[in-house]
């Protein structure tokens, strides 16, 4: 398993120097970053522990203009490094990148009380007191305080014993097997073309495979794969990867991009959404409202849709729609930040429920169906999602993605569900789960629509499959509707006559019931 560490912190709270202290790499790249003395851009290096074990580092800029840049970074991360000076101590970014990391699902984390080689004894020892009660009412409450310098390297070998500690504790987590590589840079290395990087969220991805940028149709392959600047024949989830693409473009790619195989995502315009409006937020989150939406490490402009409300209240949790310009990925328990506009700062989070919603109408009881997706048990969601999917049904890989758990799993699931009966599926090529309750309830309407055929048609052997496709089928999917007749004819509902089809107990006669 790989670990991902993320900093965290205001701006000039040493968080790049504290990196190189601890494994000799400077994440400020940039001339601009060089010039200025602060982080602009994501930083990105590895630290080697005891035991072979290594944890990936993603540094984040502290100063409130790059906080988008910060988000990107924070995503996929395992735990948080909060670094707060001890000559400063809590700042306005402190407490928004604590924010972000709480609404990302963070939960894990180790706290640095910086520059303490500028501040006296008693002076250092208030600043801890501040910083645990500042911590005492987040994720954060229980996480060791330790004092360092960067320039003394007091209190570093401290720190690494406790990064040590924490990579053992942190535990395996279960995942997708989805490939996904949320794009956080692009370049061009000479001789090699266009390189991509990003932190692997799920799945693994080997060299030469064939890929698609999401949410795009540009399909590539993968012509060099890098694993902490050495060469590697598979990426696994939890690496900071780079990836070198064939016959694509810088200008193809754009940060927020997702690097996947082709058909396992499904880009969407409207998700359902559990949101949580900040209890620090100075005002609601109003309906309609535009704002900054951040999933991944894609910045994009959104708007809110309530479905029960005109208003979402500090502190409060509702189940509610985002809509965007253009269709984007995600998968079921992503989690997202939202960014207000005036005054720009974060206001509220959460996690993805459905990444390829339907128009829900407001104030109205189709809210309903939304509340068991809030359910993590896999059957209870499995059935949930298909109660959305309707007759048009799910397939396997959109089931993957509304379920977030790996093929294996999915599997085992469906092949339960159906052998209960719970579910059927049609469609041979490409088969599409429908619950069988759905089936039921239109199988009593397809043998009540026959059986008000032979009361005005008499005469009539039947009726054909075509007249039942163009009027009473006419709006539902044709593999759903074949699957349908057969059934009813496997249960002796119906009876085919050739391409007639009729009740068991229609005879032809000479009375009309009107």
């Amino acid at each position: 398993m790989s670990i991902i560490m993320g900093t965290a912190g205001h701006i000039d709270h040493g968080k790049t120097t504290l990196i190189k202290a601890l494994c000799g790499t400077d994440c400020d790249r940039l001339k601009d970053e060089k010039k200025r003395g602060i982080t602009i851009e994501l930083g990105f290096a590895f630290l080697d522990l005891l035991n072979e074990k290594r944890i990936g580092i993603v540094d984040v800029p502290g100063h409130e203009k790059f906080v988008k840049n910060m988000v990107a970074g924070a995503s996929g991360i395992d735990f948080v490094l909060l670094t707060i000076a001890a000559d400063e101590g809590i700042m306005p970014q402190t407490q928004e990148h604590l924010e972000i990391c709480s609404l990302l699902g963070i939960t894990e984390g180790i706290v640095a009380l910086t520059k303490t080689d500028v501040v006296e004894q008693e002076l250092l020892e208030i600043a801890q007191e501040e910083v645990q009660e500042f911590l005492s009412q987040t994720f954060l409450k229980q996480a060791p305080i330790i004092p360092v310098s960067a320039h003394t390297r007091q209190g570093i070998d401290i720190l690494k014993k406790a990064l040590q500690e924490k990579i053992h504790s942190i535990g395996q987590q279960e995942t997708s097997d989805i490939f996904r590589l949320p794009i956080d840079r692009i370049f061009t290395m000479r001789g090699h073309g266009t390189v991509i990087t990003g932190t692997l969220l799920s799945g693994t991805v080997h060299l030469g495979d064939t890929v698609r940028v999401y949410p795009g149709e540009k399909i590539s392959k993968v012509r060099g794969l890098q694993v902490h600047g050495g060469q590697v024949e598979t990426a696994s989830f939890g690496q900071r990867t780079a990836v070198n693409l064939s016959s694509l473009e810088v200008e193809h790619l754009s940060r927020g991009d997702c690097l996947s195989y082709p058909g396992t995502l499904f880009p969407s315009q409207r998700w359902d959404i559990e949101l949580t409006c900040l209890s620090s937020s100075p005002k609601p989150l109003k309906h309609r409202k535009e704002i900054h939406f951040h999933h991944g490490t894609r910045e994009v402009l959104a708007r809110i849709y309530f479905l029960d409300r005109e208003q979402l209240d500090p502190g409060e949790t509702a189940l509610c729609q985002v809509i965007f310009p253009k269709p984007i990925v995600g998968v079921y328990g992503d989690r997202f930040v939202i960014r207000s506009f005036s005054p720009l700062r974060t206001i509220a989070g959460g996690k993805i429920l459905n990444p390829y919603a339907q128009r829900i109408k407001r104030f109205s009881n189709q809210i309903n169906k939304l509340e068991d997706l809030r359910d993590s048990n896999p059957e209870t969601l499995l059935i949930s999602q298909l109660r959305l999917g309707g007759i048009n049904g799910l397939n396997f890989n959109k089931l993957q993605v509304l379920l977030n758990c790996s093929q294996k799993k999915l599997s085992k699931l469906l092949n339960t569900l159906t052998s209960q009966q719970e579910i059927i599926s049609f469609d041979k090529e490409n088969p599409n789960y429908v619950l069988a309750d759905i089936f039921s309830s239109y199988k009593e309407d397809l043998v009540g629509y026959i059986g008000r055929y032979h009361s005005k048609n008499p005469l009539h052997s039947g009726i054909s499959r075509g007249m039942i496709t163009s009027d009473w089928g006419k709006d539902l999917p044709p593999k759903f509707l074949h699957r349908l007749v057969e059934m009813c004819i496997k249960e002796g509902k119906l009876v085919a006559d050739q391409d007639l089809l009729h009740l068991p107990e229609h005879k032809i006669t000479l009375a009309s019931n009107k």
